[in-house]
């Protein structure tokens, strides 16, 4: 082998013996060293929210639930920290597991279709006949720890009259939970906490005006 003679080579000059039984050796040596100097990253979920909607009459409407618009810092898996009115970094350690926006699109299927008020609940190419799309545009999703360790959800939305292309509403909305102790799990769960409250409400304000 090339690297193996080159290796030989240079460690010779030095002053050092080496066989090429040695050579594979010291590789496969450096290489566990390089692994083991890598930490994995804690990768972290969102729970389903099971939204508590007063009316039990069912709706036959269907609905769509489009993939939330995020700007780039919180469109991908790592969780943003906020730490000024103009800096941000992310969470050490820690990782979405999936996009963001992503992970809240699935969350609100479920949350919709946990009402059992609607005829159907589906992603675009889910083929359904649509009678309104639920539209998002997450705004904040982030550890504010400029004014105290706070996580802090804020998601707009705007209901689209499939049939017609009018918005029929629009309103944002937005929840902050404290940080209840240390870790990357403590913060975690404060923005859980934040965006079950928001999910809840996009969900009872949706039923309401569809």
């Amino acid at each position: 082998m090339k690297v193996n003679r080159y290796l030989q080579f240079v460690l010779l000059r030095w002053g050092a013996l080496v066989s090429f039984r040695t050579v594979p050796a010291l590789l496969i040596a450096l290489s566990v060293s390089g692994c083991a100097s890598s930490k994995k990253l804690d990768t972290f979920d969102l729970s389903s929210p099971s939204p508590a909607v007063s009316a039990s009459r069912k709706q036959g409407r269907q609905i769509l639930i489009a993939a939330p618009s995020a700007l780039k810092a919180l469109d991908g898996e790592n969780v943003v920290v906020r730490s000024g009115p103009h800096s941000i970094s992310y969470l050490k350690g820690a990782q979405w597991a999936d996009r963001l926006p992503s992970i809240v699109q699935s969350r609100f299927v479920q949350a919709f279709e946990s009402t059992h008020r609607l005829g159907g609940v589906g992603r675009p190419g889910d083929g359904l006949a649509i009678d309104y799309q639920v539209l998002s545009e997450v705004r904040t999703f982030d550890i504010d720890v400029e004014r105290g360790n706070n996580a802090v959800v804020e998601i707009a939305i705007r209901i689209l009259n499939d049939k017609n292309g009018t918005v029929r509403a629009s309103r944002v909305f937005r929840s902050s939970s404290p940080v209840s102790g240390p870790g990357n799990d403590a913060y975690i769960s404060a923005l859980d906490r934040a965006f079950d409250n928001v999910t809840s409400d996009v969900v009872s304000w949706t039923l309401s005006v569809i």
